[in-house]
């Protein structure tokens, strides 16, 4: 039986544009992970991996129009927002750099025999090794960024970690050009090529999860295909991590003060943050707790203009177009559900955004309209008018992990001299991996401080894929005891001769 081919296809004609590659069978995602894991010795070298990272940083950067050429061709998100991506894509392989070069990520801990404790201590020597090859799972809304040169990638390799990379089907060429370019980054930093791979196809992405030489894998997609993935790795016969961004409803609340205060600059921004990149963000506002009355009925005015304002976009594929098609004509369709703005279809290739209005009332027990608490990938938000500051409680008590959580509050609320924007902040806390206050979500900075991750489903661990600590997915600690010096890894010498950072007897040494 022939390979299924593997095509591009433009996503604003619907058409195949060309055939990139073929579907990789068991036999071919074998062979590039076996090629991977032989060659993992070759990251041992910090300094060989920190190469690495930036080689790749400036090999993209100077293909940068090619490489903006394609994805546009396959996702149709524009050369502006994709030399965006590419500019964040390589500054996070140049910050991966830098943390391999300081060190701090080994978390270097030795405890010094000591006889003279209550319970005698033995000498204990602490750091962290790459777990081995890591599965990486490309993203559809960013083919950059959170592809095949993206987080996961830079975080993994990093980490000492190989990485085979299983293509989204949305941008096949993109995938293959980078890869290719970040092989011949490989090579100039004195790697082996085979430290970045690449598969393309379904059963190549499940195939690729159940091999057993892959020790880890990193997904961002839909919960039905994450969660069979993380079912998938928990089930092998030796279980492996399995860190999946699965979805995210990312809630807002907006207090009656702070609507009273500034009802339309809220209204434009959340107008803006929801239709960004035609409302495919993982972090789009899809529920909008807003009040009733006089201050709330502003806030929908200015709402309802500014995306009345926003034209027709093309999403990433046509299936994609249909989902959103049936998803927000099912949940306009629902008792007490309104449409200001009415969203669906733009064209035939298009979609137009809009957004659902919905008594608070409605979504605090269970019952047909849970489906406005379900994600709606598109340029599509729920406004859900609430009466009391108890409704704003019974809805947050409903909702699942995700990914952010915000809320607007006055100026006064802000500092502490009326309301009550602390509990809520403590009430949002629990469902969210970042919390807002006063901002949008859309936007995600690779900062140190960063965490991009959230209760299930928004997250299947407790990691972050974006930012310095995304590294720490694809490592393990190890301890020595009672170890002779000449036996130790470099690392944990006493002499430190890698001039490392670390804890030695419970001080941190410079």
């Amino acid at each position: 039986m022939a390979a299924a081919p593997v095509w591009s296809v433009d996503p604003r004609t619907g058409k195949q544009r060309e055939q990139v590659a073929v579907e990789a069978t068991a036999a071919e995602v074998d062979q590039v992970v076996r090629a991977a894991h032989e060659v993992r010795g070759a990251l041992a070298d910090r300094t060989v991996r920190a190469a690495l990272l930036r080689t790749a940083a400036e090999v993209l950067d100077g293909a940068a129009d090619q490489i903006v050429e394609a994805a546009d061709a396959e996702t149709a998100l524009g050369p502006v927002r994709l030399r965006g991506e590419l500019g964040r894509t390589t500054y996070q392989l140049r910050a991966f750099a830098d943390i391999v070069d300081e060190g701090s990520f080994l978390d270097i801990r030795i405890d010094h025999a000591d006889d003279t404790l209550a319970i005698p201590r033995p000498d204990l020597r602490r750091y962290k090794v790459p777990l081995g090859v890591v599965a990486v799972y490309s993203a559809s809304n960013f083919p950059l960024a959170f592809s095949v040169p993206g987080g996961d990638t830079a975080s993994a390799l990093a980490a000492g970690c190989p990485v085979v990379v299983k293509a989204h089907p949305d941008h096949p060429a993109t995938s293959e050009l980078v890869a290719a370019l970040l092989r011949s980054a490989a090579a100039r930093a004195g790697a082996p090529e085979a430290v970045i791979g690449l598969v393309h196809g379904f059963e190549a992405g499940v195939e690729l999860v159940r091999h057993p030489l892959v020790s880890a894998a990193g997904f961002t997609g839909s919960i039905r295909g994450g969660r069979a993935l993380f079912d998938a790795a928990a089930s092998r016969p030796v279980p492996i991590p399995f860190h999946g961004e699965l979805g995210s409803l990312n809630p807002v609340v907006v207090t009656e003060a702070a609507a009273a205060e500034r009802a339309e600059q809220i209204g434009a921004g959340l107008a803006g943050s929801m239709t960004l990149g035609v409302g495919q963000f993982c972090v789009k506002p899809g529920l909008v707790l807003a009040p009733a009355g006089e201050a709330g009925d502003r806030l929908l005015k200015s709402l309802t203009e500014a995306v009345s304002d926003t034209g027709s976009g093309v999403l990433l594929d046509h299936r994609m177009r249909d989902n959103f098609v049936a998803g927000v004509t099912e949940r306009a369709g629902l008792p007490g559900v309104e449409t200001p703005v009415t969203p669906g279809a733009g064209g035939e290739h298009t979609v137009s955004p809009g957004f659902l209005t919905v008594p608070a009332a409605r979504l605090a027990t269970e019952g047909p309209h849970d489906l406005l608490l379900e994600e709606c990938f598109g340029p599509v938000t729920v406004l859900a008018r609430y009466d009391s500051e108890d409704e704003i409680a019974d809805v947050l008590s409903r909702l699942p992990g995700n990914l952010t959580a915000t809320v607007h509050v006055s100026e006064a609320e802000a500092e502490g001299s009326e309301g009550r924007a602390a509990e809520i902040v403590a009430e949002l806390t629990p469902l969210a991996g970042r919390v807002l206050v006063n901002g949008w979500p859309t936007g995600v900075a690779v900062a140190p401080a960063q965490h991009h991750g959230g209760p299930y489903p928004a997250t299947t661990s407790t990691s972050t894929s974006v930012g310095g600590t995304a590294i720490e997915r694809w490592l393990r600690p190890v301890a020595y005891q009672s170890t002779p010096e000449a036996l130790l890894p470099p690392e944990l010498r006493d002499d430190n001769p890698l001039g490392l950072p670390r804890r030695v007897d419970g001080v941190l040494q410079p």
